[in-house]
């Protein structure tokens, strides 16, 4: 399939519990953190309250998902088990749906038995770093399930990711890696397949720039684009600052992932995710 010149011309959907989610314009995943260890906003939501309160947040903001995660990921961290991730996790979502009966809810995570036990509880959707890797049970599950499947490419896991990534060609071999996860999950019985470059997960500076460069290749593969790019390092260090620092280039690197045919954008912050879909779709489409 020959990438597509502008964004939004995709016709892409996604079932989420029976309704659905045209992807012909682009959709913000707003990024809720139930740990303490997020590289950016680790331990303020990890509470019922406040996990309402942010939610609330995000909806009125114009998030399209939300997206929980009770284990980290960002480089180094301790991994939880599926019994204490979910310890963390039911509880919290449980009240989000009684809350927001209306909302969709994605779950972070790589553990089958969790994701499981989610969608048992009510949510939509799963979004997994690892694309099945860190779980053998994981595509047989989301295959079970039939819930739309974030696959995300990573070399290495979480504690090993970071610790000098090598590639010949990485825009090439993430192609090449994600169609293979896709060849799977057909096999599983899947067809809600969203794919995710991975930026930041096994890959340097120059690495995440060229996979970027290079995004509208994954189009070959005729699924929908997720990208996560919000306040990751591949933004700071670039400015010489940090996390907290690094909406604007955040913001800019979304205008680059829309021009490049991205369908999610995973954000910390909603309303300028938001406001950088409307212009780059004006700016395509003046009238």
């Amino acid at each position: 399939m020959e990438a597509k010149g502008k964004a939004f011309t995709k016709t892409h959907s996604l079932n989420l519990g029976g309704t659905l989610m045209s992807l012909a314009q682009p959709k913000v995943m707003g990024i809720l953190n139930l740990t303490e260890n997020s590289f950016y906003d680790g331990g303020q939501y990890n509470s019922t309250e406040a996990a309402v309160r942010q939610c609330a947040r995000m909806l009125d903001e114009g998030a399209d998902i939300i997206d929980l995660g009770a284990n980290s990921t960002k480089p180094g961290a301790p991994m939880l088990s599926a019994a204490e991730e979910l310890a963390i996790l039911i509880p919290i979502l449980k009240a989000l749906l009684s809350t927001f009966p209306r909302a969709c809810f994605s779950i972070d995570t790589f553990n089958s038995r969790t994701a499981e036990k989610a969608i048992e509880a009510g949510a939509h959707m799963v979004n997994d770093v690892s694309g099945g890797d860190l779980d053998s049970q994981m595509i047989t599950t989301i295959g079970r399930l039939r819930v739309p499947y974030v696959a995300m490419h990573m070399q290495g896991n979480p504690q090993t990711m970071q610790q000098n990534p090598q590639y010949t060609d990485v825009v090439k071999e993430v192609l090449y890696a994600l169609s293979v996860k896709v060849e799977k999950l057909h096999q599983a019985g899947l067809n809600d397949i969203i794919l995710d470059p991975g930026f930041g997960f096994g890959k340097t500076l120059a690495h995440n720039y060229q996979l970027m460069e290079g995004l509208d290749q994954l189009h070959h593969l005729e699924k929908p684009l997720l990208i996560g790019v919000s306040r990751k390092s591949m933004v700071y260090k670039v400015l010489k600052s940090n996390s907290t620092d690094a909406l604007n280039g955040t913001t800019v690197l979304h205008a680059l992932a829309l021009l490049k045919g991205a369908d999610i954008l995973r954000v910390h912050d909603v309303k300028e995710a938001i406001e950088v879909i409307k212009i780059v779709n004006y700016a395509q489409n003046p009238r």
